[in-house]
């Protein structure tokens, strides 16, 4: 089981940047997937960003692309989400999730096929 603890979460406004960290510990995966979700108030968890196996590989949801970089530091078990040019509905609960399947396909956009969790970070971008 892997632990995962999210931090880097707060209030910005529009045009800001945010950089959110992961960090795991327990049986980690530096050769799986780590993924970011978030859930805005009144919404189903949507994909972020995912980052796979040791070629780390990175895949972003349409919304994001080109504002967001999902990074990982497999020596510190830490992933990070640089969050650039924020928009107000970027605001949400970001989750860090974690799978140890490490090569692409189309599960890695659906929350239910990760299988470890943090408890969460609020990030909230104001007009």
């Amino acid at each position: 089981q892997v632990q995962l603890v999210e931090s880097g979460g707060g209030l910005v406004q529009a045009g800001g940047s945010l950089r959110l960290s992961c960090a795991a510990s327990g049986r980690t995966f530096s050769s799986g997937t780590m993924g970011w979700f978030r859930q805005g108030p009144g919404k189903e968890r949507e994909f972020v960003a995912a980052i796979i196996g040791g070629a780390s590989s990175t895949y972003y949801s349409d919304s994001v692309k080109g504002r967001f970089t999902i990074s990982r530091d497999n020596a510190k078990n830490t992933i990070f989400l640089q969050m650039n040019s924020l928009k107000p509905e970027d605001t949400a609960v970001y989750y860090c999730a974690a799978n140890a399947r490490g090569s692409f396909g189309y599960w890695i956009f659906l929350a239910r096929n990760f299988n470890s969790w943090g408890q969460g970070t609020q990030v909230t971008v104001s007009s």
